[in-house]
């Protein structure tokens, strides 16, 4: 295959964000004389210096993903932070210097966040992150905007990169895919549907939850840790924002769901979020060629998924 993306095209790319970020920025009145990336992986990050702004600008996107669908979703995302940021909540809230919306330009869909300064020396503390993830979800647990059931697990996603990826055989093992595939078939009914869930998971509650594995998506301020990207947002059972952590982070859950009056953990529901969790990471293997050095990054997950129960334990 010859499709994958080379270095010249990924610099391109990033720069063609960064140009719409500081084009879009302007637009909006804001000063932008030193535009700096501070992160470039899905989206391009760029601080609008000196003016106190972050744009994040996606870049790797799913085919489905266009800046309309993009657009709906960051709207929920801004939302949200603006609510828990106005409830005292920790997170890197939007940007109070532009409207709080997402943004159109030269194809791409951004946000506008507040810029906070990094304490780039602190090491990442899972355990202590884990705990206070139920924190979050108990500040969460009133949030009273729309959100759609589990739309975090991007079942279309899936759907479509099983699919893309029967063509592919230089991105995935003909073994694995067809055990994907099975597992797809007795997972997407609950993906899809909340009450397919409910009525397998009886008494389980579902709530406003990150979406996108919060222990690793906080943000080291210099002023204390601030909880970050909020992209998948989405309602679902707790157990999914601690899908694959492992016995010590879920552990560490439990001791900060207790303090904060959350119900621990429900081990029948993480083998089902973690069996979904491990499904996203094999269709992310679509997304090699728009970013090729997401495969170092997927293989040591793809080889755990190999050694996991079959869909979770959910077809026994």
């Amino acid at each position: 295959m010859t499709d994958f993306v080379t270095p010249q095209h990924i610099a391109h790319r990033t720069s063609a964000a960064v140009d719409a970020a500081v084009g879009a920025g302007r637009d909006l009145g804001l000063t932008v004389t030193d535009a700096e990336v501070l992160h470039d992986l899905f989206s391009v990050v760029v601080h609008l210096a000196p003016t106190p702004v972050v744009v994040r600008v996606p870049t790797v996107l799913a085919r489905h993903a266009d800046p309309d669908f993009q657009s709906r979703r960051q709207r929920t995302e801004l939302d949200v932070t603006h609510w828990l940021a106005g409830r005292g909540t920790p997170v890197i809230p939007p940007s109070p210097l532009v409207p709080r919306e997402p943004v159109q330009r030269d194809g791409f869909s951004m946000t506008f966040w507040q810029f906070v300064e990094e304490a780039r020396d602190k090491e990442p503390d899972y355990v202590a992150n884990a705990e206070s993830t139920a924190a979050l979800h108990a500040a969460m647990r009133d949030y009273p905007g729309p959100l759609s059931y589990l739309d975090a697990a991007e079942p279309q996603f899936i759907a479509d990169s099983l699919a893309r990826l029967e063509e592919r055989p230089d991105l995935i093992e003909a073994a694995d895919l067809d055990r994907a595939r099975r597992e797809w078939q007795v997972l997407e009914p609950l993906v899809r549907s909340r009450a397919a869930f409910e009525n397998a998971f009886p008494g389980i509650d579902l709530q406003p939850v990150h979406g996108d594995s919060p222990p690793a998506n906080i943000f080291p301020g210099v002023a204390g840790d601030l909880y970050a990207d909020f992209e998948l947002v989405t309602l679902g059972p707790v157990e999914w924002d601690v899908a694959a952590l492992g016995p010590d982070l879920e552990a560490a859950y439990d001791r900060g769901a207790q303090r904060n009056g959350m119900r621990p953990l429900n081990k029948d529901v993480l083998g089902f979020v973690n069996a979904v969790g491990a499904l996203r990471v094999v269709a992310a293997l679509a997304l090699v060629p728009q970013l090729p050095v997401l495969m170092e990054y997927l293989k040591p997950s793809v080889g755990q998924w190999r050694t996991m129960p079959f869909a979770g334990g959910m077809a026994d």
